[in-house]
Parts: C-alpha cells; sequence; structure tokens
C-alpha cells in the first residue's frame, strides 16, 4: 500500500448558522468509500426531510487520487454544492463527506449571497471538528535476550513504536507496532543495539486512524 497519510474527519459533526434568518445546519463525517458517502447523504436527507435544501458534497482519497461529487440540490447552479466542494477541496481532508442543509427563511439571499453562506456554514463546521490522520503502520515481531529488553522498549518508544504483546520464554518475542516512516529508524537503532544482531519482522502493513486534535 503505498497511499499518502493524510487528514479525515475523526466522526460525525454538524454546526449551524442563521443567514438572513434561514438556517444552515452543516454536518459533516468520515466516509471510505461512494457507496459510504451516498448512505451518509441519505440518512441527513431522512433526518432533515422537511428542509429546503440539502446540498451534498464529498472526496473519497486524497491528493491526486480522489473521486469527487457534489450538487445543488435545486438552487440556482453553482451557488451551493461547488461552493461546499471548494471548501472541502482547501480544507485538507481526504475521506469526508459534507452535507448544508437549508431551511428557507422567507428572504431570497440572491447567487452571491447563496455562494457567501454556504462557504461559511461548510467552512464554520470543518474548523469546529476534530481531525484523524490515515497512517500506515507496520507490525513486527523481534525475538531479543532478556538483558536488552529494557532498552529496546525504549528503543521503540522513541521512535513512536507500541509494544502490542510481549512472550517470555527462553527469549523475549515482542510484537511492536510502527508507523511506517519511524521504522528504519528504529531498525538501524536496533542494529547498533544489538552489534548488528538483531532486526524485527515486518508481519503486517495496513493503515490505521490516530485522533490528531
Amino acid at each position: 500500500m503505498n497511499a499518502p497519510s493524510y487528514d479525515l474527519p475523526a466522526g460525525e459533526s454538524s454546526h449551524e448558522i442563521i443567514v438572513v434568518n434561514s438556517r444552515f445546519i452543516a454536518t459533516l463525517a468520515p466516509v471510505e468509500s461512494v457507496e459510504a458517502a451516498r448512505a451518509f447523504i441519505h440518512t441527513i436527507k431522512q433526518r432533515y426531510a422537511d428542509a429546503t435544501h440539502n446540498v451534498p458534497a464529498y472526496l473519497i482519497g486524497h491528493g491526486n487520487s480522489v473521486t469527487e461529487y457534489c450538487s445543488d440540490d435545486g438552487e440556482p447552479s453553482g451557488t451551493a454544492g461547488r461552493p461546499a466542494l471548494a471548501v472541502l477541496h482547501g480544507s485538507g481532508l481526504g475521506d469526508a463527506c459534507l452535507v448544508v442543509t437549508r431551511y428557507f427563511g422567507g428572504t431570497l439571499l440572491g447567487t452571491g449571497g447563496l455562494v457567501k453562506a454556504y462557504t461559511q456554514s461548510a467552512q464554520e463546521v470543518i474548523q469546529r471538528s476534530a481531525r484523524a490522520r490515515r497512517i500506515e503502520v507496520a507490525t513486527c515481531l523481534l525475538a531479543l535476550p532478556y538483558p536488552l529488553f529494557d532498552r529496546v522498549k525504549l528503543l521503540a518508544h522513541s521512535q513512536s513504536g507500541k509494544v502490542l504483546d510481549s512472550d517470555f520464554a527462553a527469549d523475549i518475542t515482542l510484537t511492536l507496532q510502527f508507523p511506517t516512516d519511524r521504522l528504519g529508524g528504529f531498525q538501524r537503532a536496533l542494529s547498533e543495539l544489538s552489534n548488528g544482531q538483531l532486526q524485527a519482522e515486518v508481519i503486517e502493513k495496513r493503515f490505521t486512524l490516530v485522533k490528531i486534535t
């Protein structure tokens, strides 16, 4: 897996603003696929079934490998979905779905007013939302003699490693997990510590989420 690390929403969140008596409720959530994004949009449309508009936008993936979508959901063309999607693009988030719900307040906002309102609504929910980071981690096995146990644990922690499991037999076998970009540093320091005798065996690489804000 060669996909880069990137940020995504840590969970579902929402925020409401009032613009000239119209209510704008922006709801943001992490989504792993187009199907998940569509399901989330459907959920929001059911939740706010009496709303005037439910404007969706989403980004699946990140950077140069991304699937995107937006809809104005009955608002004048280009005044709602596109501004919301532009905010998503500028946020640095991937795997994110945003639905901005509008309850019409009786006063027309005009095209410029709509663009501003949908942009503000999207910006404010993103600013208030916790983020997680999608990072690649490597799980490793390492057999080592007892005298090196404490020093290897400290070394692992210095490289953002976690000890997932410990098996104490003739030797100690540790199951360790590292962000893949820190594994090389651990292996080099481990080799130096053991005079080239020890190296961790990578048994799995996968992506996981780490909450960052």
